[in-house]
């Protein structure tokens, strides 16, 4: 095989991306990300974190994906489209974040991203190493899709597209191989404060700073105690994550129906009124969450959501 060039080498490797249904595909240098060390360890001084105590864990990692193995020189920043038009039928009953509609996205990102993977190997060579990742590493994933130039980081602190807007996961390939790398866009927040002025906790305390402590996702899916009092009547009925900071962006307006059925809501899930939700089984949870990432917070975790939520009437 002829030897090619670094440009067309990562130009190849956007395009295979593109045929496996990825959304779009950034390439950075893996190196010390020395503003975002700051900034996380600010960020946990100040316990923005709130009990996420795997948060403190492998700081070096975080800050410097060259570290994550032997010869690390790229990361591939990859992002899927899972926005969904439909919704559930009842609304009034206790909300579920779009991410979790269907099957869970770790399982479903990972087969996709050791595919593409394993392409990498018959295109460049056997010796390529490497390796996936999809929410499973100390990555400060959205530092480095922003210095791949896929997007910025928001006010709401999530990674906005110009052309999907922020309704897509992030997950990432890191190799032993230098590529052709993008540079960051601008941001394109201007003087919007939509996400600041509608987050139901006031959880972005500040453009671009958002204390996890504070967020509805954290409450409903890490928090394992109990949910503070002082936070009751203003969850905005969710019972698993939150969407509020997205669906107010106005860069969401272009967001469009993923295509990946592995992502469909099952029917039966939109369709549950309030009533069913407040006397949900755990034989219910189970067949209507088989292979959902709803199952990380548990039946228990869910019908404490639910019973939180209820408490505002």
């Amino acid at each position: 095989m002829r030897t090619i060039s670094k440009i067309e080498l990562s130009e190849k490797i956007k395009r295979e991306a593109q045929e496996l249904g990825f959304s779009f595909c950034g390439i950075s240098k893996a190196e010390l990300l020395s503003n975002e060390a700051t900034k996380l360890e600010e960020w946990l001084k100040n316990q923005k974190h709130g009990e996420m105590a795997y948060m403190e864990n492998h700081f070096d990692l975080r800050v410097n994906p060259a570290l994550l193995f032997n010869g690390a020189k790229s990361i591939i920043t990859l992002g899927y489209n899972y926005f969904s038009d439909e919704s559930q039928v009842d609304s009034t009953a206790p909300k579920i974040s779009k991410y979790a509609y269907g099957k869970d996205y770790h399982k479903v990102l990972k087969k996709k991203l050791l595919h593409f993977f394993e392409w990498m190997k018959l295109e460049i060579g056997e010796s390529l190493a490497g390796r996936v990742f999809v929410d499973s590493a100390p990555l400060l994933e959205k530092a480095i899709a922003a210095k791949a130039g896929v997007g910025w980081v928001g006010k709401n602190s999530n990674i906005i597209n110009r052309q999907l807007g922020s309704f897509f996961f992030l997950c990432e390939i890191v190799l032993d191989l230098e590529l052709n790398y993008d540079a960051p866009i601008k941001d394109y927040c201007g003087s919007c404060t939509r996400c600041i002025d509608a987050c139901p906790t006031q959880a972005i305390s500040e453009p671009y700073k958002v204390d996890g402590s504070k967020c509805i996702s954290y409450f409903t899916i890490e928090l394992k105690k109990q949910i503070p009092e002082s936070y009751e009547g203003k969850f905005d009925n969710w019972m698993f994550g939150c969407d509020v900071c997205q669906d107010v962006c106005p860069w969401n307006r272009f967001s469009i129906q993923n295509n990946e059925p592995k992502f469909k809501p099952k029917a039966e899930l939109l369709k549950m009124n309030k009533k069913e939700w407040e006397e949900l089984t755990e034989e219910v949870f189970s067949k209507v969450f088989e292979g959902s990432a709803v199952k990380r917070t548990k039946y228990e975790g869910l019908i404490r959501n639910i019973a939180f939520v209820r408490k505002k009437e």
